[in-house]
């Protein structure tokens, strides 16, 4: 609907949690002077007013433990060109979002992954992510509502890494139901074998104890929200990209 009213050249988004630094579109303009340009993108920073649960949820997102090489989508890094990006903070050429027909409203979330792929695999156009292009993203407190919002971010990676594998069949995204089967089959295993179980309870060690590092350099206050966090972030996100991964449809498509 907004395409048929739009009169600019650029059309912006963000959502409706989130709000923009003063210079946000000012900075992202000047990047469309690239014609190749298609769209640009920057971090969505946990605001300082969020409250303890939610900047919890935010470090959880930053994190390299949770993130990896994608933890750039929540603290302002390095400029680069980008396949993928969360339309929280997105910019795009109008003329591109109407020969694409728009997003695909078919997925929620995920239309903005499948835009992405379309700009940059079907119409060969850059999407470049800057560190000034930037909003700040009020977050979902933790457990809960962050464990929610989890859950569907997983389930549709997982689905769309048959749909769309070439920016969803990626290692990164299944290392978290590897770990998850890795838990159980060595629970199971260590019952019947004595170096199973002392290289099991080692690894686990292991895992808790960088967990647990990370958690106290956030400050007193925050030890339990994101150690906790943290932990039920990687199962949640294990078990439901295993959901997605071997679903036929997703719910929004039934």
């Amino acid at each position: 609907m907004a395409l048929d009213h739009a009169r600019g050249q650029i059309l912006a988004f963000i959502d409706d949690d989130a709000y923009p630094r003063r210079d946000w579109l000012k900075n992202a303009i000047e990047i469309f002077a690239d014609d190749d340009v298609a769209a640009v993108c920057g971090p969505a920073i946990t605001p300082r007013s969020d409250n303890l649960r939610q900047k919890a949820s935010g470090i959880i997102y930053s994190s390299y433990l949770v993130s990896a090489k994608f933890s750039y989508r929540y603290l302002a890094k390095t400029r680069r060109e980008v396949d993928d990006y969360p339309s929280c903070n997105f910019l795009v050429r109008k003329a591109i979002m109407q020969e694409l027909g728009g997003f695909n409203t078919d997925f929620w979330p995920g239309e903005d992954t499948k835009l992405c792929l379309e700009i940059t695999k079907r119409l060969s156009k850059k999407i470049i992510y800057d560190p000034e292009v930037l909003v700040y993203h009020h977050r979902r407190p933790v457990l809960i509502p962050h464990l929610r919002q989890i859950a569907s971010y997983a389930s549709h990676r997982g689905y769309f890494v048959k749909k769309y594998p070439q920016t969803s069949l990626r290692a990164s995204y299944f290392i978290p139901s590897i770990f998850l089967l890795a838990i159980a089959s060595g629970m199971f295993l260590s019952i019947f074998f004595v170096l199973v179980r002392q290289i099991y309870f080692l690894g686990l060690f292991l895992y808790l104890f960088i967990v647990f590092i990370f958690s106290i350099s956030n400050g007193l206050s925050l030890i339990l929200p994101v150690f906790s966090g943290i932990i039920l972030t990687h199962f949640t996100y294990g078990i439901y990209f295993l959901k997605g991964l071997i679903s036929k449809k997703l719910k929004e498509e039934l």
